[in-house]
């Protein structure tokens, strides 16, 4: 006899009753749920350059970099000392935008010069470990190991999604990012939170998201046949006594007929104009560097983020993309190649912003831009072979941006120290991060909870607070 049955059967079947109003309460559902309170927004992409870009190349100027150029750095930075290396001064020339006069690099100019003034950029970031999978995963679920759900996950167990006929949540890339499916997992929540990935190195929807299309040529047969295995598995629920984990598969098996409907168009970005396609620069397949690791080609991120677009407009609630395979960003080598991947970047991410932003869609819409980290500012030397001007991982002081979904835009909130490496500064942890922007979908962090062995979990864990100078 299992637990359910014991539940069934002793004491006149009155542990059961409980068990359904808990199973009930945490019944797998994707129907639109309301709000805390009434939220400033109610989508979130997030754009995420895996492998961390360098804050002080990017979004952080710091000229003390210039004027300590090649020398060992000064003050007691004892990893600088432990690495050999010497204060490298960023190649990439900075620049004031908008009226807010907001410094951005040369390498996201596009980005700046149509977006300065939308963009919140916090420059006091950190985070717990310099080691990707770790700070990947706690960027994504607010822990270190693997094992607890995703942003996205706890995003759609507290708000459902606006569109039945696609998932909640969808995370896009060309390739798999370093981690893999355990950055989109719904973990012990039900699995109807998880995220579904697809590929973004594909424009064909059909190699995309396979087997989509019925071969079989009969709608009406398959429409019986989905009929009959539903009521099957409503049957074997019932026999259950109610079964989270098989309402989920139930409901994603549903959902997964129910995209034949709207997958297909949805991820079709042959439905958009050559000019759109052209400013995004979704049309681009070439990179004349891929035998650099982890390269990807020009194009693939700025597909994945007009199908981004495409899926925001369809009420898809969260949509996450990868900058690409593994982790492209990772520039331990030579900082310059950043510069590549910035030309697959910049681009579209200021169409994005531009398409939202004139659709009205950037209001409810969280844009979040950045990676699992940052980089030290200064040359990485030790255990390396053939580095040229390269930069190691900091955990300590990095950036991520924001823009839309009624956060305060042309602002710098933070800073960190003179040459970029620590925060010291208004410090930003990932922990608060996500709390703001739950609290920007109408959630309250600390109430988003879910009981799991023994206790309740939530995305922050038992930190995070809400970041109100950040909010407009």
């Amino acid at each position: 006899m299992n637990r359910r049955d014991a539940l069934l059967r002793m004491t006149n079947g009155f542990g059961a009753i409980g068990l359904a109003q808990l199973l009930q309460a945490e019944s797998a559902s994707l129907a639109p749920k309301s709000p805390h309170f009434a939220p400033k927004a109610k989508q979130v992409i997030f754009l995420f350059l895996n492998g961390g870009p360098s804050q002080v190349d990017t979004f952080d100027p710091k000229p003390s970099l210039a004027k300590y150029h090649g020398q060992p750095m000064p003050g007691d930075y004892k990893a600088a000392k432990q690495e050999r290396g010497t204060v490298m001064r960023s190649p990439f020339a900075f620049k004031k935008y908008g009226q807010s006069g907001l410094e951005v690099s040369e390498l996201f100019a596009k980005t700046a010069a149509a977006h300065a003034d939308d963009l919140c950029v916090i420059r006091s970031m950190h985070t717990d470990l310099p080691a990707h999978q770790q700070a990947m995963m706690q960027m994504n679920s607010g822990r270190v190991i693997p094992g607890f759900p995703s942003w996205g996950a706890w995003t759609t167990y507290g708000l459902g999604s606006e569109n039945r006929n696609l998932p909640g949540f969808i995370a896009l890339c060309a390739g798999v990012p370093d981690v893999g499916p355990q950055l989109w997992s719904s973990s012990f929540l039900p699995a109807a939170y998880q995220g579904t990935y697809v590929p973004a190195d594909e424009s064909d929807p059909e190699k995309m998201i396979q087997h989509i299309r019925d071969r079989s040529g009969n709608a009406a047969d398959q429409k019986r046949r989905v009929e009959l295995w539903q009521k099957l598995n409503k049957m074997e629920l019932a026999a259950r006594g109610g079964d989270a984990q098989l309402e989920g598969r139930i409901q994603s098996m549903e959902i997964a007929y129910r995209m034949q409907s709207e997958a297909l168009e949805a991820f079709d970005i042959a439905k958009e104009s050559a000019e759109t396609r052209a400013r995004y620069g979704a049309d681009q397949h070439e990179n004349e560097e891929m035998h650099i690791k982890s390269a990807t080609r020009d194009g693939d991120f700025a597909r994945g983020c007009l199908v981004a677009r495409r899926l925001i407009e369809r009420g898809v609630r969260a949509v996450q993309v990868y900058a690409g395979n593994d982790k492209p960003w990772d520039s331990h080598h030579d900082i310059l190649v950043h510069r590549r991947l910035a030309r697959q970047a910049d681009q579209p991410i200021a169409a994005l912003l531009s398409d939202l932003k004139t659709s009205g869609l950037l209001k409810e819409t969280i844009v979040i831009i950045g990676g699992e980290f940052g980089r030290r500012p200064w040359t990485e030397v030790a255990g390396r072979i053939n580095v040229q001007n390269g930069r190691n991982h900091n955990n300590e002081g990095f950036t991520t941006v924001l823009a839309g979904g009624g956060f305060k835009g042309g602002y710098a909130h933070g800073a960190t120290d003179e040459f970029g490496y620590q925060s010291v500064e208004k410090k930003v942890h990932v922990h608060d991060m996500h709390a703001t922007v739950l609290h920007q979908l109408g959630l309250e962090h600390t109430r988003l909870t879910y009981p799991y062995s023994g206790r309740n979990f939530r995305l922050t864990d038992v930190a995070g607070n809400v970041v109100k100078d950040l909010l407009a």
